[in-house]
């Protein structure tokens, strides 16, 4: 472990061609589709079918502003957003806000970890430690290409499998087609009772999540380096916004289809609302080539979020604490907790569910540091956030409180 003083702005590189500019919210995009959102959207699609699709479609409307907010600071000024935060705050709280952020990288690390370990258990039968402990070692793998190959080839890698868990989860709507009235209902926002307001929490903490805002200001900082203003900033953060939605929308049909998926061939069914429950029912329904599919997506997702997860979790510590430690000897301190929870025989979806209810409540901590950032004129200059952007940024802020405060209030009342 090395210590180190705050990185400064990255260095101007010269314009790169127009299509080597989109990428970074690709791999940022595989935190929206990690083992969690699995969990989160079949369990919520077999438990009220189309009633919280609502749920997914605000989720990913805020992601698109917080994503793409979180790159322009990485554009702009050069620097991460744990960088940011590195510098502006003093060291009592740099350590406080250092040990929330770390919390929720560990709850990312648990959920795709449990996913990966899921996936090779119903693809080969492999036992769940075992699997756990492979998605370790593949992943560990994933990261090494950026060392030795460059980021690029990291971030082709993940695309790649981005498209494979995108195939592997949306093909079962070509046998299974939603309802349309199904989903136009799903659109209109309500609750019933305590547990849609959980898996409401947990399906917006899978999809908004904490590590993607840290991680995507890093991603971009690396790949633009710090942009001058004038044309050349334009041009990118133009292209930055195209990267965004079309990652995001991506993204989001996933999650979506995934939750229709589930209302259409699992609701009324008994044992769907476990991973292996939801794909035996998915298999005896739409027959093994789509329960393959699905298990390929699976494993896909989790090799890949584990990889982004960790990368995540390496720079909160390097921008918070301007500490850096070898990525091997993270990977292992990070797969610990993951393989202990696995050994204990929890529900591994339930844990998936719950840590992505963890991730839900650290979202506040990263959506309000990034938006003041955003909008502070002195560290932003020109490419400070406009009226209309603040009041759209601190109304998403607001409805993840609210949400949150809302899960509270019920739990804890008994109320539903």
């Amino acid at each position: 472990m090395t210590t180190t003083d705050a990185a400064p702005p990255a260095t101007i590189r010269p314009p790169r061609p127009r299509g080597l500019l989109l990428g970074p919210a690709f791999v940022a995009a595989i935190a929206y589709v990690d083992p969690g959102n699995v969990a989160a959207n079949l369990t919520a699609g077999a438990s009220y079918q189309y009633l919280l699709l609502w749920v997914l479609v605000l989720a990913n409307a805020i992601a698109v502003l917080v994503q793409y907010l979180s790159a322009k600071l990485g554009i702009v000024t050069g620097r991460s957003l744990p960088e940011v935060l590195g510098q502006r705050l003093p060291r009592s709280s740099r350590l406080a806000f250092w040990g929330q952020a770390e919390i929720v990288a560990a709850a990312t690390d648990v959920a795709e970890i449990i996913g990966g370990a899921l996936a090779l258990q119903l693809l080969f039968g492999v036992p769940l430690v075992v699997g756990g402990l492979l998605t370790g070692a593949a992943s560990l793998g994933l990261l090494l290409l950026t060392r030795y190959r460059g980021g690029r080839v990291f971030q082709n890698a993940v695309i790649a499998l981005l498209v494979v868990l995108s195939i592997g989860f949306c093909a079962g709507l070509l046998f299974a087609p939603p309802s349309p009235s199904g989903m136009l209902a799903g659109l209109v926002p309500r609750f019933e009772g305590t547990t849609s307001v959980l898996l409401a929490t947990s399906m917006l903490g899978a999809t908004v999540m904490p590590h993607a805002v840290y991680l995507h200001s890093a991603l971009t900082r690396d790949h633009h380096g710090h942009v001058a203003e004038g044309v050349d900033r334009r041009r990118v953060l133009k292209a930055t916004r195209v990267d965004v939605v079309l990652a995001l929308i991506v993204a989001g049909a996933v999650n979506i289809a995934m939750l229709v998926l589930a209302a259409s061939t699992l609701a009324g069914r008994s044992d769907t609302d476990t991973i292996p429950g939801a794909h035996r029912a998915i298999t005896e329904t739409l027959g093994p080539l789509v329960g393959l599919l699905f298990g390929i997506g699976l494993l896909a997702s989790g090799l890949a979020s584990t990889s982004v997860g960790a990368m995540a979790g390496a720079e909160i510590m390097r921008g918070l604490l301007h500490v850096r430690i070898p990525l091997f000897v993270r990977r292992v301190v990070t797969l610990v907790p993951a393989l202990i929870l696995l050994g204990t025989g929890v529900s591994p979806t339930w844990l998936l569910v719950l840590s992505q209810v963890v991730l839900s409540f650290g979202i506040v901590f990263a959506l309000v540091p990034l938006v003041r950032a955003t909008s502070d004129p002195a560290l932003m200059g020109s490419g400070r956030n406009r009226l209309p952007t603040r009041i759209a940024a601190w109304a998403a802020t607001g409805v993840v409180v609210a949400l949150n405060l809302a899960l509270i209030v019920l739990t804890v009342t008994g109320l539903g």
